[in-house]
């Protein structure tokens, strides 16, 4: 059938043959109801006799029979509507194209109004989504920045199942798309990061996009949650998915016939789901081992619909988006893509920089300060600690003419208790004219605003002692808060708790300063006994850490008491001893004595020392210790991290000297241990005080640059030097090449996966050079080309101690791969050499081929994944026939054919040395591989 128009087809005849097709497939009947009445070819009375039909199908059947009667002009019109709002009729677009609809000009100038329930709920959401995101105001009541005007990425790190990096994202529409995708049955893509580090604004600014229709998805309908609402449902409380979408998101207003959620139902791949802060339901989730919500119309707990979301068991097909702490972690087979936000990269910092301080003397100030102070920088990777240092440096300058943040900001509780100190001083007099500025007295602002903060620490500590993150109007009331103390900026009203709204809720700007208040209120309080300070610590010792989320609810560890282990993560309540030590350290002790009793302040000061200092004795004692090649070595893990940090914040120097000879084994282990670039400051402070050389493996963490300057103090005694796959820069590199070539002491550098250029590599071949114990080193998938591996070839031609070279996945090319064969030929020492997947062609492996008949130390090579092919296999068959000592050559994954595995086949006859030569995956079929059978060396698997 052709195009059809009115002139050539009837209209009427059309709806009589498809009559049935159209009674089943359309769904909503209200925007075209809307539009017949508009224009006049349905009247009132005909509209109502239609809508008080009692089934949906009678109701379409109504409507065909009025505008048949009413003529060829109305059945034109009826499916003029239908392909004009095709988002409502979804179902009917392929009918059109099967009939090869098209409207004539006449139909064309009529005008189609879409007020599908669907549509304008879609408009709604959009709207005020738009409205809910346009703004940051999550830190503080008082501003209102525009999100565009603000927001600053971070780095966006892929990760598959096993944990291992993918690259990183390169816009937001990724997120969504099915770039990584690894396991495409799951349906949540999880989003993992540490505190502070930019989840809640990452999904604000999805929200954002998708509001403005800048996201490239289908999606028309977006529900944003966060977590912890779930956890204020009481534990008979029961909802349906329905309640759950309309009373705690988004009510349709236009919605007679439930046509929203019919729609939802029918078409969940046009849902997003973002579920914020999954570490935040605080219910012992053990308890609520029951089946899965699997109907959309039965009523269940809200924690059951959330799991039965997650899952696909409601709505499969639906987008969904979760987000994390990490080190909570949830069963792979319910992941579709795992992201973890990796913080400010330096230049992500200098956008914020420049979009904070639109005066360049001020944004000068600012540099200037950060690189004076390694730590601070390093802070200022986490987005939130970097909003708390910019928004204190801009509070100095309005209301003291300063712009040099104290020596006490340098820790994670200075810059909190400067956080407060700006919050506080909103309490005092106006501010003076820009000619009377005030002199700067923390401990007069802390004295003036005591009643405030001791009313806010306890109120964060209630919370914290019922795991709750949210308030009631009552509940701040019993605590003494006023309306006035509101307005200082720790809390914010928040309604996406209660559908009813009747009364109000609050919750503190953001989790990690409810922890600080609540460790302030343990230092405050006066009328408890001095042994209360270490409750958290008493409480993270029965914590297990969260494990996996089980598919039958069993989300959170057990309650029960386990063996004590006062470091074992539970990060809210680790937070708050963290900042308690920080509160009760010598740095703080003159702060602090303003605000409680000298004598109890010694007396917690001195308990809590006594408390951490057996902590760590017992920690250490129970680390587990293994005898190998490289020494006696101790594999950590992440609560060790907890403890390094806490001893840091107190920077007591006797605890960090007993916790660093207490460190039996020579070489330390902290890969996959979430290490960011804020704890090499506190591991710099501990390792500062070991006499002994130390091997140190970093590996699969995220110090990045800002961590390798925190950790320079510490080189002079590292033999074992590791930090692959840590974003680390030429900037790192440049660091590690001073330090290292000053002391000469290092034996292993492990710069594997990272980002390093020709230029760092040059740096890199000065420490092989210039290190005479040198002997291993480990540079590849970095970013080094022939210009790099021409600098390093020619360092490892002078180095008599380098053993194993690793260089796999850089592009050095046939240049770079004559550059290594110049420094193989004659080599006294290198044993093991990969040159794997770095393009090198039959030219290179000819150059190699050759010169390595006149080297007999190597015994390892690897080739695998480049571009050698037949031509270079009779070069390679010399070098076999010589003999020299070679014990296994890697061949995988090249060009080779039959002909040029031949070549290598019968050269192997005349060696007695190598014990294999791989050749898996060349060009060769099963059935010329079996040509090779009898050649055992000759391996094709």
């Amino acid at each position: 059938m052709g195009q059809i128009e009115e002139s050539k087809v009837s209209c009427v005849n059309i709806l009589t043959c498809h009559r049935e097709l159209l009674v089943s497939r359309l769904k909503s009947i209200q925007c075209i109801l809307d539009n017949l009445l508009a224009c006049d070819f349905l009247c009132e009375e005909e509209v109502e006799f239609v809508q008080r039909t009692a089934t949906k199908t009678d109701q379409v059947r109504k409507i065909l029979e009025l505008v048949q009667c009413k003529g060829e002009e109305a059945c034109a019109y009826f499916i003029f509507i239908i392909y004009k709002v095709c988002d409502a009729y979804i179902d009917l677009q392929p009918w059109l194209k099967e009939i090869n609809y098209n409207p004539s000009e006449d139909v064309k100038v009529m005008k189609v109004v879409n007020t599908d329930p669907s549509n304008r709920y879609c408009e709604k959401l959009r709207h005020e989504i738009s409205r809910d995101t346009g703004f940051i105001m999550s830190y503080g009541q008082r501003e209102e920045t525009r999100l565009e005007d603000l927001y600053t990425d971070t780095l966006i790190e892929l990760m598959n199942d096993s944990n291992e990096s993918l690259g990183f994202l390169e816009s937001l529409d990724q997120l969504l798309g099915e770039h990584a995708v690894f396991n495409p049955q799951g349906e949540t893509i999880y989003v993992m990061g540490d505190a502070g580090v930019g989840k809640s604004i990452l999904l604000q600014k999805l929200q954002n996009v998708w509001s403005r229709k800048e996201l490239q998805t289908d999606a028309i309908f977006f529900f944003k949650f966060r977590c912890r609402m779930f956890s204020t449902f009481k534990a008979t409380e029961q909802i349906s998915l329905r309640d759950l979408l309309f009373k705690y998101s988004c009510y349709p207003d236009h919605d007679p016939d439930n046509e929203v959620f019919d729609f939802i139902l029918r078409y969940p791949e046009k849902v997003i789901f973002t579920f914020d802060g999954y570490d935040e339901i605080q219910e012992d989730l053990d308890l609520m081992n029951v089946p899965e919500s699997v109907s959309p119309e039965e009523k269940a707990h809200p924690l059951q619909l959330l799991l039965s979301l997650l899952c696909g068991k409601l709505l499969k097909g639906s987008q969904k988006v979760l987000t994390a702490r990490t080190g909570i972690e949830i069963q792979s087979r319910v992941i579709r893509k795992k992201v973890v936000l990796r913080g400010f990269s330096p230049a992500h910092l200098k956008t914020y920089i420049d979009l904070r301080f639109k005066d360049q003397e001020q944004r000068e100030l600012v540099l200037v300060q950060l690189e004076a102070s390694p730590h601070l920088c390093g802070l200022c990777s986490t987005p939130l600690f970097c909003w708390i240092v910019f928004k204190s440096f801009t509070h100095l300058h309005t209301m003291h003419d300063s712009f040099e943040l104290p020596e006490t900001c340098i820790t994670l509780t200075g810059i909190f208790l400067m956080l407060s100190e700006v919050f506080l001083s909103r309490s005092a007099s106006p501010a003076p004219s820009l000619l009377k500025k005030r002199t700067r007295c923390a401990s007069q602002t802390f004295k003036t605003g005591l009643r405030p903060l001791t009313a806010f620490a306890k109120l964060a500590l209630q919370g914290m002692e019922r795991g709750s993150f949210i308030c009631s109007q009552e509940e701040i009331t019993a605590c003494g808060l006023t309306e006035e103390d509101l307005a200082l900026g720790f809390l914010r009203a928040v309604s996406d708790y209660d559908a009813s709204e009747s009364t109000a809720t609050f919750e503190f700007l953001h989790m990690t300063l409810q922890s600080f208040l609540a460790a302030f209120a343990l230092v405050l309080d006066e009328q408890a006994t001095v042994d209360s300070i270490l409750k958290f610590f008493t409480e993270c010792s029965r914590k297990r850490e969260r494990s996996c989320l089980p598919l039958n609810f069993c989300i959170g560890g057990s309650s029960k008491a386990t063996e004590k282990k006062p470091f074992t993560p539970n990060e809210h309540l680790q937070f708050i001893n963290l900042f308690l030590c920080g509160l009760l350290s010598k740095a703080h002790s003159s702060l602090m004595e303003h605000l409680v009793s000298p004598a109890l302040l010694k007396k917690k000061r001195a308990l809590l020392k006594s408390y951490l200092s057996n902590s760590v004795k017992i920690h250490l004692h129970g680390l587990p210790y293994h005898d190998g090649n490289e020494g006696r070595k101790v594999h950590v893990l992440p609560n060790f991290l907890w403890m390094l940090r806490c001893i840091f914040e107190t920077g007591n120097n006797d605890i960090a000297q007993m916790t660093a000879k207490g460190i039996k084994a020579g070489f330390i282990k902290l890969g996959f241990c979430n290490v960011y670039s804020g704890d090499c400051s506190a591991l710099n402070f501990v390792l500062q005080h070991r006499q002994k050389h130390l091997g140190l493996d970093m590996d699969n963490n995220n110090i990045s640059d800002y961590g390798i300057n925190q950790l320079r103090p510490s080189f002079c005694k590292m033999t074992i030097v590791r930090f692959c796959v840590n974003q680390l820069t030429d900037s790192s590199i440049e660091i590690l090449a001073e330090e290292l070539c000053k002391h000469k002491v290092v034996e292993v550098l492990g710069l594997y996966s990272n980002h390093i250029t020709d230029v760092g590599v040059k740096l890199v071949a000065k420490i092989v050079e210039e290190c005479p114990k040198l002997r291993t080193l480990k540079i590849g998938k970095n970013k080094i080309t022939s210009v790099g591996a021409k600098y390093l070839a020619s360092a490892i031609q002078k180095s008599k101690s380098i053993f194993e070279v690793g260089m796999w996945g850089n592009t050095i090319g046939d240049e770079g791969a004559e550059a290594f064969a110049e420094a193989l030929r004659h080599h006294p020492s290198l044993a093991n050499l990969s040159l794997s997947a770095n393009g090198i062609t039959s030219k290179g492996g000819k150059s190699l081929a050759e010169a390595l008949k006149e080297n007999s130390s190597l015994r390892i090579f690897w080739l695998v994944q480049n571009e050698m092919s037949d031509d270079s296999a009779p070069h390679w068959a010399e070098l076999v026939r010589a003999n020299t000592g070679l014990t296994n050559l890697w061949l995988i994954d090249n060009r080779f054919t039959l002909d040029g595995i031949k070549h290598l086949a019968e050269a192997l006859s005349h060696n007695t040395a190598l014990k294999e030569i791989c050749v898996k995956s060349n060009q060769l079929s099963e059935e010329e591989q079996k040509q090779f059978s009898e050649e055992k060396r000759l391996r094709f698997n």
